[in-house]
Order: C-alpha cells, then sequence, then structure tokens
C-alpha cells in the first residue's frame, strides 16, 4: 500500500512539473498558436479556483481533478515536440514560476454553470 502511495506521490510531482513546462513553453513561445491555446486552457483550469464539477459533489467533484486536469496536460504534451518538451522539462526542474489562481477561468466556468442553470430554469418553467 506504501508503494502504491509513493507511486500517486510521483505521478502528481510529475503532473506539477509537466504544468510548469507547458507554461514555460508558452512564455518562451516554443509553440504553435494552437498549442498556445490549450496550454491557456490546460493551466487555466489547473489554476482555476473553481471546477467545472464541484469538489463537493460526492466522487465526481474528485474525479473532475483526478482525470479532466490530467487527461489536458497529456494531449497538450502530445501536441508538443518531444525535444522542446523535454527542454521546457529541464527548465521547469530549475526554475520557480509564481503559482497564482486564474480567476479569468474561474469566471468563465461560472458563466457555464450560469448558462446552464438559466437554461433548464427556461426549459423546465
Amino acid at each position: 500500500m506504501r508503494s502504491l502511495f509513493n507511486r500517486f506521490k510521483n505521478w502528481v510531482k510529475r503532473l506539477k512539473r509537466d504544468l510548469n513546462a507547458l507554461r514555460i513553453a508558452m512564455i518562451e513561445n516554443l509553440v504553435p498558436w494552437y498549442v498556445k491555446i490549450l496550454i491557456i486552457v490546460t493551466v487555466g483550469y489547473a489554476l482555476s479556483p473553481i471546477d467545472l464539477i464541484p469538489d463537493f459533489i460526492p466522487i465526481l467533484g474528485l474525479l473532475d481533478d483526478l482525470l479532466i486536469v490530467p487527461l489536458l496536460i497529456y494531449l497538450t504534451i502530445k501536441l508538443i515536440p518531444k525535444e522542446t518538451m523535454e527542454h521546457c522539462r529541464e527548465l521547469a526542474a530549475t526554475r520557480e514560476l509564481p503559482q497564482k489562481k486564474s480567476w479569468i477561468v474561474g469566471g468563465i466556468i461560472i458563466g457555464i454553470w450560469v448558462s446552464l442553470a438559466a437554461w433548464a430554469a427556461m426549459k423546465y418553467w
């Protein structure tokens, strides 16, 4: 059981490093515009104070963090050449990036929820 916990802990550390590497790839202008858009969505969602599926919803709230963020990171990494990603990972290992919250993406997620609530209210009234 301890081995499983250590593997999970290492996986989370790699995800955090890869998230920082993606930020560096975008800041250093090492990727095309469409990858930058996906990086903005990925990093913004990961740093957003508001989740698409709120954490207070049992099971689903946690799946949001355990599935959506890693999937976005994985898809984004697949669009970046291996050499570029390795270079960014090396930079991420030595560079400390600020971890500020992304209120813009949080606002977008709030907008999605408000839109869904308004649609549901109009449909059922």
